[in-house]
């Protein structure tokens, strides 16, 4: 986790580029033995780091993989079930937000749908707002017909 926050920080400080080749090297040490959690934040965070509205998309969906095959392991233990349902509605956002850039409006709203269906498992502290937030204004951004 240490290692992805770190990737994490390259990216916010404007270091796309290193960010992209740190998560493409976790990427890859954890296609064997990789706990699906940790699999799931990365394809996220390298989603957000790509340059190209199809690459974002294409991790984007590595990351929903992830985070489906997390969830049903977890459904199996009952106790972290809800934790990881949390993802869902910032993993849908994401895929809304790459398939309006991508001008593909009907996917996007078909899984903004799925983010906003899915904010009931959220909590009550500022990163929940913050998803909130953002499905609210893309949705505006979409009824208005706004570039995302």
């Amino acid at each position: 986790m240490v290692r992805i926050g770190q990737a994490i920080m390259l990216h916010r400080g404007g270091d796309r580029e290193e960010a992209r080749n740190r998560f493409g090297l976790l990427w890859k040490e954890t296609e064997q033995t990789g706990h699906l959690f940790h699999r799931c934040a990365i394809a996220h965070y390298m989603a957000e780091a790509q340059d190209d509205p199809v690459d974002g998309l294409e991790w984007d969906l590595r990351a929903l993989a992830a985070a489906d095959a997390l969830t049903e392991e977890w459904t199996r233990w009952g106790e972290h079930a809800r934790a990881v349902r949390s993802l869902y509605p910032s993993l849908y956002l994401s895929l809304a937000s790459d398939h309006a850039r991508l001008g593909d409006r009907t996917a996007a709203r078909h899984e903004l749908g799925r983010a906003r269906g899915l904010l009931g498992e959220l909590g009550d502290d500022a990163y929940s707002g913050r998803i909130r937030a953002a499905v609210a204004r893309l949705e505006e951004r979409l009824q208005d017909g706004r570039p995302a």
